[in-house]
């Protein structure tokens, strides 16, 4: 047990000292969404009226989470082929460790960058008295877990860096254009029927819910919907991570 635990803190402590010593590249996960925010808000405004802002907040923070997913994972593949996965894979039950471990450091720091965004939410309308903090990092920690594993699924299927930013740029960042974080979906047609079985829809939903208090209008699932999907989806895709983890690195099983 001591093994399995130390691999987890290993994994862990090697993300968070690559966040320490790569801050520009971290700094930039936070900065290009805020950016997208003011520039974005600014224009969408002019057709959504000065609420806006208010509006893709929630979408900017889950556009953090999956960035900070996505670089953080694809040094999985960066690690493979440097040697350090063998390492890890030598030691007996070090697949799900391994995987505990690398979400545990995404989270570290996804959630530090979410407190760097905070000063957002007062200048977006949202009074930081009412918002609903559990809620909000509650959705905020699922959502991030869920697209962790996710991408190191994907991280772990392919042989390239090349390869994984194609794929997230086919896959999880449509997703999230498609998750109502950048502009209100239809209930109707076929990208209502994508944003219900979305992943990040539930992210976006639950996010919204907490800044607005509790509970908003502007949403496809209701809070506790939307936490228990978050939940399950945590779950599940921390196991198939664990189990695409036993499989030769970037090959089939």
């Amino acid at each position: 047990m001591g093994r399995h635990v130390s691999i987890e803190v290993l994994v862990w402590r090697r993300d968070v000292l690559r966040f320490r010593k790569d801050t520009g590249r971290w700094v930039g996960v936070v900065l290009q969404p805020v950016l997208l925010w003011v520039v974005l808000g600014s224009g969408m405004g002019k057709a959504f009226g000065p609420s806006y802002h208010s509006y893709f907040l929630p979408g900017l923070l889950a556009m953090i989470a999956l960035f900070t997913a996505i670089f953080a994972t694809m040094a999985v593949i960066e690690d493979r082929q440097r040697g350090f996965l063998q390492q890890v894979l030598a030691a007996p039950g070090s697949k799900t460790a391994m995987v505990v471990g690398k979400v545990l450091g995404v989270l570290t720091i996804a959630l530090f960058q979410l407190v760097l965004t905070l000063p957002a939410v007062p200048l977006a309308g949202f009074d930081l008295l009412a918002v609903d903090w559990p809620l909000l990092f509650g959705a905020f920690i699922l959502g991030t877990a869920t697209m962790t594993a996710a991408s190191f699924v994907l991280a772990w299927l392919v042989s390239s860096t090349h390869a994984y930013h194609a794929l997230m740029g086919v896959l999880l960042v449509p997703l999230w254009l498609i998750s109502g974080a950048v502009f209100p979906l239809a209930n109707t047609g076929w990208l209502a029927t994508v944003a219900t079985v979305n992943p990040l829809t539930y992210m976006v939903d639950g996010l919204r819910h907490a800044l607005a208090g509790g509970t908003s209008p502007q949403t496809q699932a209701s809070p506790l919907v939307t936490m228990i999907v978050l939940g399950t989806l945590t779950l599940a895709t921390l196991l198939l991570a664990s189990r695409v983890a036993r499989r030769p690195v970037g090959g089939p099983e």
